[in-house]
């Protein structure tokens, strides 16, 4: 499948074009603002589909709303038409068309030019009301608050927030791109002509937040790196804002550092924690160094030598019963401590022994759950 892209050089379409280089039976040509409407004959040599992303939303002058959406579409359709074979086209409208400006105008205009281009040629088409887009590569400081808010945020310049209540409806960029070549998977091997015309489609899923939680939740994004607590960054709208909001750090900022502590029996480090499913760290032993020689009612770990020899040692509090076993950097092994039971490991190697740790809770000082038991009684 061939694809010709308008506004193929923008945020919607820079995107779309990035994730359709990685899918093998579709290729694409641009039409950008190098472009000028008579070259779209040769430009459309072989296209099976129109994906029109191209458009104006932050002109000089309000006429330029109509010249660059209602106008440009209505050019786009035109040299469609003219085509041997009409092709399948998908627009990128706005939910601002909803409304009685004149972007809002501008873009309704265009929708219903589409519809009619739909009827005339008997092609089927697809017209989708996108809310607010947000993710990597939107322009700061220009339409998009998420945008300037993570561009600034990540600088440690300032964001306003004239209303923190305020709502706003928001998809996500890995959506629309997902549905677009979706849809123009279905519109190319859809030959029947469209019977009705239905209302404008959306890209789901929908998030609609407020702009100072928003903002808020930029500010922990930032902050994790200081507390080593992250969000609930693995689904949802929080994963996605998390996603983009990464994508606008400096290079510079790439890495950061957590503090290490460190004594005779070698150094301890604390990655990351969570606000629901414990921390990840790690920690060094010496040749013969023991850590460890406590037990917890609760909390439990799990260890992984990803470095060295260790031993493990093992007492039960109540029937003294005694385990050990022995695991080394070779050979990946998760040990697991249980709750009532005493336990150590020790480096038995003649190197250093680097382990990784989780806990399925955040150290607290105030109640750690951990007590001095050795595992050997003297």
């Amino acid at each position: 499948m061939k694809l010709l892209i308008t506004g193929a050089n923008g945020f919607v379409g820079k995107n779309l074009t990035v994730h359709i280089d990685e899918i093998e039976d579709i290729e694409y040509i641009k039409f950008t603002k190098d472009h000028t409407i008579s070259e779209l004959k040769e430009l459309l040599e072989g296209v099976d589909c129109v994906i029109h992303l191209a458009g104006v939303n932050r002109p000089k002058k309000e006429s330029e709303f109509f010249e660059g959406n209602t106008d440009f579409t209505e050019q786009l359709l035109n040299a469609l038409s003219a085509q041997p074979k009409p092709l399948p086209v998908i627009y990128s409208s706005s939910i601002q068309a909803e409304r009685d400006n004149a972007y809002g105008k501008s873009k309704r205009q265009a929708e219903e030019l589409v519809m009619s281009y739909s009827q005339a040629t008997g092609v089927l088409t697809k017209v989708y009301r996108l809310a607010n887009v947000f993710g990597k590569w939107c322009k700061p400081n220009y339409n998009s608050m998420v945008a300037t808010f993570c561009h600034n945020i990540a600088r440690d310049l300032p964001i306003q927030v004239n209303d923190a209540n305020a709502k706003v409806k928001l998809v996500y960029i890995d959506d629309v791109v997902n549905e677009f070549v979706k849809a123009a998977r279905s519109l190319v091997l859809e030959e029947k002509k469209v019977e009705t015309l239905g209302e404008p489609s959306q890209v789901l899923p929908i998030y609609e937040e407020t702009v100072g939680g928003i903002a808020d939740l930029l500010s922990l994004f930032k902050e994790s790196r200081d507390t080593l607590v992250t969000e609930k960054v693995g689904d949802g709208f929080t994963r996605k804002l998390y996603s983009t909001y990464v994508s606008y750090l400096p290079k510079g900022r790439f890495s950061y550092e957590v503090p290490k502590h460190g004594d005779e029996r070698g150094v301890f480090v604390e990655m990351l924690k969570t606000k629901d499913s414990g921390q990840f760290s790690f920690f060094t032993a010496h040749p013969g160094v023991t850590r460890g020689g406590h037990y917890h009612h609760t909390k439990n770990e799990k260890f992984l030598v990803i470095k060295g020899q260790a031993h493990f040692g093992f007492r039960h509090m109540v029937t003294n019963e005694y385990h050990e076993l022995f695991t080394n950097g070779d050979r990946p092994e998760i040990v697991e401590t249980a709750p009532g039971w005493s336990h150590d490991i020790t480096n038995v190697g003649d190197d250093e022994m680097v382990v990784m740790l989780w806990a399925n809770e955040i150290f607290d000082r105030d109640n750690p759950d951990t007590y001095y038991a050795p595992v050997k009684l003297s």
